[in-house]
């Protein structure tokens, strides 16, 4: 594989280029250490913030309001300032001890060595299909980071009267995102009690003019090439159709953890993801984790720059100690 990013021993290599990553990164560069690569599987570095194209973002980092991906720059930026290399389109197939990384790149195939490794896979939220609900496949379903970047990158909408399901933060986001797009959801539903978050949401439903119905789940999506309805019930199993053009999931998320369940390190049993000490660091002492690969609850963008921050300087320590 003749890629440049193989050349050298790495002093730390960052999987995943989101706030986590990219936070570490730069305050690794900016401790003096020489070589850091972060390593990212898509053509663009910056995370999901790229795609949200609302704010507030960057108030606790920059000390003013950005939206997603003005923010994402700016993350991006600092970091290829402070001298932090990202390889974009690359891929890490395998984690191996000591450091050892196996990598797909368009290049080709190869292996990376890194004295310490950083896992900031982030985290997705649950798709329809492990979300158990019957029907059909129609189009119109989507989750809240394919709707952002059809809106915000492709300037595309998947529909315009959807059915939104979930009440978490992300939820308060795809609202936003759907006024951008002139997209006015007809109904927010919640399985449980209350909101899974009670501020903004229930305030965000007012200002966008959309019910909110609690207690509420969906049991069947109905529709041949289109979302037509779904069908819903509450607590007492009554049953009802709301009619809309498309679903919306949001939340649910689970960490992006697949790497780290396919290696060597120790997982924690219920969630699947390493088992980590107060430092972060795994079970291979090479091996650290971060940012929402290992946060529960999901944490917004500026605490994961934070814990970026705080991570990046377990590392320095762990480096100058040998």
């Amino acid at each position: 594989m003749k890629n440049s990013v193989l050349d050298t021993i790495y002093d730390v290599a960052i999987i995943g280029a989101g706030p986590t990553g990219l936070s570490a990164a730069t305050r690794l560069k900016e401790s003096g250490l020489k070589r850091v690569i972060v390593l990212e599987r898509e053509s663009e570095a910056g995370g999901i913030p790229r795609h949200c194209g609302h704010p507030p973002f960057g108030i606790r980092e920059y000390f003013r309001v950005l939206n997603g991906p003005a923010y994402a720059k700016r993350l991006v930026k600092n970091a290829l300032q402070s001298g932090v290399i990202i390889a974009l389109k690359t891929s890490v197939t395998a984690l191996n001890p000591r450091g050892y990384l196996e990598i797909v790149s368009p290049e080709g195939t190869g292996q990376l060595h890194a004295k310490r490794v950083l896992l900031a896979t982030g985290t997705r939220e649950t798709p329809r299909s492990a979300r158990l609900i019957s029907g059909n496949r129609p189009l119109g379903i989507c989750n809240t980071g394919t709707l952002q970047s059809m809106v915000y990158l492709k300037n595309m909408t998947p529909f315009r009267r959807p059915v939104v399901v979930g009440t978490e933060i992300v939820s308060f986001s795809a609202l936003l995102t759907c006024k951008k797009a002139g997209i006015k959801p007809v109904e927010i539903i919640e399985e449980n009690q209350k909101p899974s978050v009670a501020w903004p949401l229930h305030y965000a439903a007012r200002f966008f003019g959309v019910p909110l119905h609690l207690n509420t789940r969906v049991v069947n999506i109905m529709g041949k090439d289109r979302v037509e309805a779904v069908q819903v019930i509450d607590q007492k199993e009554n049953s009802r159709t709301i009619e809309c053009d498309g679903v919306l999931f949001t939340g649910q998320f689970t960490p992006e953890s697949s790497l780290a369940r396919m290696s060597h390190l120790q997982l924690e049993q219920q969630t699947g993801i390493p088992v980590t000490n107060q430092l972060c660091r795994c079970s291979d002492p090479v091996y650290y984790a971060a940012g929402n690969l290992v946060h529960n609850p999901v944490k917004v963008a500026g605490k994961c720059w934070k814990k970026g921050r705080i991570v990046a300087e377990s590392i320095i320590q762990d480096l100058a100690d040998g």
